[in-house]
């Protein structure tokens, strides 16, 4: 049997991240090609040199930088055969606390970035055969949780996204999935990560006791990529230590 990813060529948005960059190391080890797409030049450059990689400047909430990228893809590779959406952001305000502008960027950089990048891809993977596309949601998405007002909102957009989506084109034989992570230990979760009181008290509320590893929520999501999976479509898929389902001892 072949590497997972041989003869394959991806695009990860947000690929210099905490979980993009081990989506894309996933996709390289298993023979696979990747454009990795974000807004951190010197990053991406650095992995992408690591890999052997191309990289590509994008801003996700602007529709024709999206467009562009897809475009410098196919330039590259010839098609498109799997779409990673990894850009996201986090916001931990009550409603009552969170301002318009707040409002706004958790909703451009979470849910308009994901449209953008369906709409994208489904163009591009509708002329060539079909296709995989992985959004990132968050299990706040599908509880409840205290000062996630803003963040679960737009997150369970991105969930209802892929799930129409992924009827809309499934005679494309576009597959379009979701993960849903609970904290993970990434650079844009420092904050929270980082601060030993909360990091303790996340923990505690996962019922596998800890906060995630960005490797554990790239697993997953080259897991939907591959194109062995190619009869899943239309799921979220829980990366959440238990949170999302099932309820600690306490």
């Amino acid at each position: 049997m072949g590497k997972e990813f041989e003869g394959q060529s991806s695009i990860v948005f947000g690929g210099a991240g905490g979980i993009g960059s081990a989506v894309c190391r996933g996709i390289v080890s298993e023979g696979g090609r990747v454009l990795l797409a974000g807004r951190n030049a010197e990053r991406l450059g650095t992995l992408a040199a690591e890999l052997g990689a191309s990289w590509h400047p994008v801003d996700v909430t602007d529709s024709a930088s999206v467009d562009l990228c897809l475009q410098k893809a196919i330039e590259l590779f010839g098609r498109v055969d799997g779409v990673v959406n990894c850009v996201g952001s986090v916001l931990l305000k009550p409603a009552h606390l969170t301002t318009d502008a707040e409002w706004s960027a958790t909703i451009a950089t979470n849910l308009t970035s994901s449209f953008f990048v369906v709409r994208a891809a489904c163009r591009a993977m509708s002329k060539s055969g079909g296709g995989s596309i992985v959004l990132c949601s968050s299990v706040a998405a599908g509880r409840g949780l205290v000062n996630h007002e803003a963040i679960a909102a737009a997150k369970a957009g991105v969930e209802g996204l892929a799930l129409a989506s992924a009827a809309s084109y499934a005679r494309q034989h576009i597959r379009v999935n979701c993960v849903a992570p609970g904290l993970t230990r990434t650079p844009l979760t420092q904050s929270l990560t980082g601060n030993e009181v909360v990091a303790k008290a996340s923990a505690a509320m996962h019922p596998l006791g800890r906060i995630g590893e960005g490797h554990e929520v790239a697993s997953a999501i080259t897991w939907l990529l591959s194109p062995r999976q190619g009869w899943i479509t239309g799921q979220v898929i829980g990366v959440d230590g238990g949170l999302g389902t099932i309820q600690s001892r306490g």
